[in-house]
């Protein structure tokens, strides 16, 4: 069943190609930019006039599975203001304090109730072991989306925003993320509005580098809203 989570284990680690955790900083995200120009004559334009992008880079952890739902379908500021707001209720933000806490206090620091319970149910499953986020950080990118998306609540954008501020995979695209398609359409002169499937198949020539460009994308998408105020 879709609500169901399946675990990943140790035997799956041992079966996916060996990975391990290397932050997308500042050298990676340059060298991945560096190919990307070499090959895409819009984003090199691009990259010339705006410079580059900062890194983004997260713990690896509940607590930025957590702040994923925490953001999702918000602004921004919203989605810092109530990420703040939790951090003072919960202290160490952990799946234990996240259940010792009554889900009405996580609605009052900002949480819908469906929120709320995807975040419920994220703590339960990383605390019994359901899903193993160890086990997340040397599993292949699909294995990684396949985990995640078991929880409820968390689509293929959350899981590849994990993948790609917490894991540094560099080639992670969260293809269902609005801004990066509106940059790309931008980027790339078309005046539609790209669904995702659009939007991957423009960027598949980008491979092994996606998530650089969606870093970019993110910069380059920003720049043009500040453009316009």
């Amino acid at each position: 069943m879709r609500n169901s989570v399946h675990p990943l284990g140790k035997q799956d680690v041992a079966a996916a190609q060996p990975m391990t955790v290397e932050p997308l900083d500042h050298a990676r995200l340059a060298a991945g930019l560096e190919a990307l120009a070499e090959r895409d004559a819009e984003l090199r334009g691009a990259l010339e006039r705006l410079g580059p992008p900062a890194p983004r880079v997260r713990p690896p952890g509940f607590a930025t599975l957590l702040r994923i739902v925490t953001a999702q379908q918000v602004s921004t500021h919203a989605a810092a203001a109530i990420w703040g707001r939790l951090e003072a209720r919960l202290g160490a933000v952990t799946p234990e304090t996240l259940l010792a806490v009554p889900v009405d206090d996580l609605r009052a620091a900002g949480l819908s109730g469906r929120k709320a319970a995807y975040a419920t149910g994220l703590a339960r499953a990383v605390a019994d072991g359901t899903l193993d986020l160890d086990a997340l950080a040397h599993a292949d990118d699909e294995a990684v989306v396949e985990a995640i998306t078991a929880l409820k609540g968390f689509g293929r954008w959350s899981a590849e925003i994990y993948l790609l501020f917490a894991l540094g995979r560099a080639d992670a695209f969260p293809g269902d993320d609005l801004a990066l398609r509106l940059a790309l359409g931008r980027l790339k002169g078309i005046e539609d509005r790209l669904v995702t499937k659009a939007a991957r198949d423009l960027v598949a020539p980008w491979a092994p580098w996606r998530g650089c460009g969606a870093i970019f994308l993110w910069h380059y998408h920003g720049a043009a809203t500040l453009d316009r105020t």
